[in-house]
């Protein structure tokens, strides 16, 4: 009861708080590590590829194991003190494992400079929250990006951080924020990374390919509350899900698709190259700010949802069990 506890009062602090830039976070932390564990590891291993792929494992394995096992000690060793000292920490990093408010206002943001501001503007807004080269993306592409990001980061930044946190409480939720963390800043197929970030690549879609499937569902379930199409989402979801490289990252953008009325990825620049992804969707009608405020009002409704599913989950295992 303690973990479901914790993860109730992370999740209501972030909706209200969000992540307040005066507070430290421990994915800043966790990427010093990464930044740190890259230098160490490429001058131990050969600058070759069966190198490269080593120390990437070792950087997969060292970084979540790490963050548990460090995570784990200052919950059980506050406990020892005072229970009430070991459920505050769990609860501000439950809070801190959540990101649901960050991205609503990092989104809403993106649609505030397409209204108000100029292209550059907006570009500058997207590019806070995407990993693409944002520098000529029209219109159309900086909205298509912004209602991707939300789509995506509601499994990676809200409905995987509950399924872990719910199963092993804060330190497997920040476990898994070391994992995404990871991916984030070494899973690219570049040449810096093909070899080295590999295995810390293949570790997120792992960890990912539950909860995302979870999430799309969520979202389909989600799009009525917020007057949208739930049918039109699960058809969208069951066709195109499986569009992206990622096997995961398709599972919540083709909901969102569906459930908008939009088309979305397509070819995009990362690092200067054009990558020819496929389209997700139907072009029905031609995409719009207000589909941001739309996706960020599914995220809200779904992340509720993804709380009482998990939540109930958990304590239903734990009434079998007792």
């Amino acid at each position: 009861m303690t973990v479901v506890y914790a993860a109730l009062c992370g999740f209501v602090i972030d909706l209200l708080l969000g992540d307040p830039a005066w507070m430290p976070h421990p994915v800043v932390f966790m990427g010093r590590c990464i930044s740190a564990l890259e230098k160490l590891l490429r001058r131990i291993f050969p600058k070759t590829p069966k190198g490269e792929l080593a120390g990437g494992v070792i950087l997969a394995a060292v970084l979540p194991l790490g963050t548990l096992a460090l995570t784990g000690l200052c919950v059980w060793g506050l406990g020892l003190i005072h229970p009430a000292l070991s459920f505050a920490l769990q609860v501000l990093w439950c809070w801190q494992a959540l990101a649901a408010k960050g991205l609503r206002q990092e989104s809403d943001n993106v649609r505030r400079a397409l209204v108000t501001g100029t292209l550059d503007d907006a570009r500058k807004a997207v590019s806070r929250i995407v990993g693409r080269d944002t520098a000529a993306l029209s219109r159309e592409g900086v909205i298509r990006a912004a209602v991707e990001t939300v789509a995506e980061n509601f499994s990676d930044g809200v409905v995987a951080p509950l399924f872990w946190m719910l199963l092993g409480g804060a330190p497997l939720a920040l476990a898994y924020k070391a994992v995404n963390t990871m991916d984030s800043m070494v899973g690219y197929k570049n040449d810096r990374y093909l070899y080295f970030g590999r295995a810390a690549a293949k570790l997120d879609d792992a960890a990912n390919w539950l909860p995302s499937r979870l999430a799309a569902l969520l979202l389909v379930a989600a799009a009525p509350l917020i007057g949208q199409n739930a049918g039109r989402a699960f058809a969208i979801w069951r066709r195109d899900r499986r569009k992206h490289a990622s096997p995961n990252s398709a599972q919540t953008e083709s909901a969102m698709a569906g459930a908008l009325g939009v088309r979305l990825a397509g070819p995009a620049s990362y690092f200067g190259k054009i990558h020819q992804k496929p389209w997700i969707g139907d072009d029905t009608r031609p995409i719009e700010p207000e589909d941001i405020t739309r996706a960020g009002r599914m995220l809200y409704a779904g992340s509720v949802l993804a709380l009482l599913l998990l939540c109930g989950a958990r304590l239903g295992i734990l009434a079998l069990i007792l």
